[in-house]
């Protein structure tokens, strides 16, 4: 074996070596830097594939998905972010647009919501307008013990019925699956008036805190039939 050989042999082990070594202690990282980048949709997922977050844009925006499988959504179509829970269903998000027509009207809209598990959003915040007519606050709403599943199948066997038939098969599914209710409304009506509204389990106003455009206060108390029991200051 020649020494021209050696040298060479040896050389090769010690950069091998050197490499191998030095390796060890570099940092490693997957991480991609960019100073800008131009996307329609981002998904966020887990190391296990499990959906998380999707940003997209309109055109991008995902439909309803439960548990990893997507079903159609009959009314989305807005930028903003999905969130999902660690089974990837769809847990609330943030919606957001706005435009004016050819005709010149204006509307707007931002919306902000978390579900209940296997449900639809039971906290909301909401701010809209629509042709100068502007409305903004907050919601609590109950959700029934039944699975959203069940409502999708209801709008999938419905689609294609006419409106009444539709509207009918809607309210029987409601008959039969209660608890959905808004609770309290605390925010900004059309009519330029603040106030909050508290109700009862069936949706039913029941305290009513209201200030008006023109700053008169009132304060009602209502019974379970939308009667005003008590008014402040009294009606003269």
């Amino acid at each position: 074996m020649s020494q021209k050989f050696l040298a060479v042999y040896s050389g090769a082990l010690t950069a091998v070596f050197a490499v191998t070594v030095l390796s060890g202690f570099a940092p490693r990282t997957k991480k991609t830097v960019f100073d800008e980048i131009d996307v329609q949709r981002i998904n966020v997922i887990e190391p296990d594939g499990t959906l998380r977050m999707i940003v997209s844009g309109r055109k991008k925006a995902p439909g309803i998905i439960i548990k990893g499988k997507e079903y159609p959504h009959e009314t989305r179509s807005t930028a903003g972010i999905i969130f999902f829970n660690d089974e990837g269903t769809e847990n609330g998000g943030l919606t957001f647009g706005g435009s004016k027509d050819k005709d010149g009207k204006t509307r707007s809209f931002g919306h902000l919501s978390f579900d209940q598990y296997m449900q639809d959003q039971v906290f909301t915040i909401d701010a809209s307008e629509e042709n100068g007519q502007r409305r903004s606050g907050l919601a609590v709403v109950d959700r029934g013990d039944y699975s959203i599943l069940e409502t999708l199948e209801l709008l999938s066997r419905t689609k294609s019925l006419p409106p009444p038939e539709r509207q009918a098969e809607m309210k029987k599914f409601l008959a039969s699956h209660p608890g959905d209710a808004q609770r309290l409304f605390l925010g900004r009506g059309r009519d330029r008036s603040v106030g909050l509204t508290l109700k009862d389990t069936e949706g039913r106003d029941r305290i009513v805190l209201r200030v008006a455009a023109d700053g008169t206060p009132a304060l009602q108390f209502l019974d379970a039939a939308g009667k005003v029991v008590a008014n402040f200051p009294p009606t003269p």
